[in-house]
């Protein structure tokens, strides 16, 4: 007679490491806000490892030069919306996945996925650069970090423990509904609470912050807990594309920075656009 396999205990090292992450980097960006040069600094960091990090997916023979490629446009584009050049900076996003294209064309490696690299890289940047340069970007910042992580937090403990079927098996393969059901449910919850604390810290201290309505405030947490979960999964294609288990090695044992921001690459994007939509009077 055949045992049945043990069910799997509930991996704490795992959710701890999810916990830490946000710990570490949320004050790092926050704190950052306030300094621009910082700012500038703590993102330019950022962008290196994962530029090196996407050429050694992408383009393994010869990595270094694409990340040298895709980090010195990304930089530049980077700067150019620092000073609030936002078309210059968008342009030169559209030089930089082109360039990266051509030398991996006629280094006999895949043009797209090098151009790919440029855009997947660059556009949240931009958009987080964006975001600090609009009126009360510490509680835009709050707002989008509390639904980043609050979406894959409250995914990986309800996935774990109610289990049941898996969202997309052939993809990643321990995703399941619950979870996503429970990731949007916690970034919801979080960002109505965010907006709440907002209301209330206005009040105490007088001070100009984020207004948002609860409704709105839910929307704006749905927006970005899908987004969550859609680069989550698309970093998961994008490996398995690639034939790696980890973006790279970073934190050992639990791969590389692309592994640990993934799901903000993409809500940075949602909650931009919510950004974009309040400023034309919805839900002010």
């Amino acid at each position: 007679m055949t045992s049945s396999r043990p069910a799997r205990r509930f991996d704490w090292n795992n959710l701890g490491m999810r916990a830490a992450s946000a710990a570490v980097l949320i004050p790092a960006v926050l704190g950052s806000i306030f300094l621009g040069p910082v700012f500038l600094v703590v993102i330019a960091i950022s962008v290196a490892l994962l530029a090196f990090e996407w050429g050694a997916m992408s383009t393994a023979r010869v990595r270094g030069g694409a990340a040298a490629f895709l980090t010195i446009f990304v930089l530049a584009a980077l700067f150019a919306a620092y000073l609030h050049n936002f078309l210059l900076a968008w342009t030169l996003v559209g030089l930089g996945a082109f360039a990266a294209a051509w030398f991996a064309y006629f280094m006999t490696e895949r043009p797209g996925d090098a151009a790919f690299g440029v855009v997947y890289i660059a556009a949240p940047c931009l958009a987080l650069t964006w975001l600090r340069a609009m009126p009360n970007p510490i509680g835009w910042t709050i707002l989008l970090f509390a639904i980043t992580w609050s979406a894959d937090i409250f995914a990986y403990v309800a996935g774990n423990t109610l289990k049941g079927p898996k969202l997309w098996p052939s993809l990643s393969p321990n995703k399941t509904w619950s979870g996503l059901v429970g990731g949007l449910a916690g970034a919801m919850v979080v960002a109505m609470a965010v907006a709440e604390g907002a209301k209330w810290v206005a009040w105490r201290w007088d001070i100009s912050t984020i207004r948002l309505g609860l409704l709105a405030a839910a929307l704006i947490g749905l927006a970005g807990g899908v987004a969550t979960m859609a680069g989550d999964l698309c970093e998961s294609m994008l490996k398995r594309r690639f034939g790696v288990k980890d973006s790279g090695d970073l934190i050992p044992g639990h791969g590389g920075l692309l592994d640990r921001v993934d799901g903000l690459l993409f809500a940075v994007l949602a909650v931009a656009g919510a950004r974009m939509i309040y400023q034309s009077g919805w839900a002010q």
